[in-house]
């Protein structure tokens, strides 16, 4: 799915729970990263993250289905995107505009996977 996509369709849900479950299915559909990828280990993360890298193309993997949802909707962001798109991408408004219920330590491991993205 695209971002838009999924902004589109969370937006459609009122149940924050439910806006959750959706995320968490995101997380079940996140495939894997090829072995060819270079993949890095997110700093400041309560859980498992890893951004990888294969070419153009980036992929995730994390140990939490929610947070593999979460990585899942951040690389819908950058799909398709050159890093000079990516590093000017006001990825942290885009992420607030789905008004997902997180907690603060979710929520600095989603401001950590999108600092990695600036920083490359």
């Amino acid at each position: 799915m695209t971002f838009q996509e999924i902004k589109n369709f969370i937006s459609g849900i009122e149940d924050p729970v439910a806006r959750l479950e959706f995320v968490m299915d995101l997380g079940r559909d996140l495939l894997c990263a090829p072995e060819t990828a270079v993949c890095t280990e997110i700093v400041g993360c309560s859980s498992l993250v890893e951004i990888c890298r294969d070419g153009d193309k980036f992929d995730g993997r994390a140990d939490s289905v929610l947070v593999r949802g979460l990585v899942a909707i951040i690389l819908s962001m950058v799909d398709g995107k050159t890093l000079d798109e990516i590093r000017k991408m006001p990825m942290d408004s885009m992420f607030a505009d789905l008004k997902l219920n997180l907690g603060a330590s979710r929520l600095n491991g989603v401001n950590s996977i999108i600092r990695f993205f600036k920083n490359l």
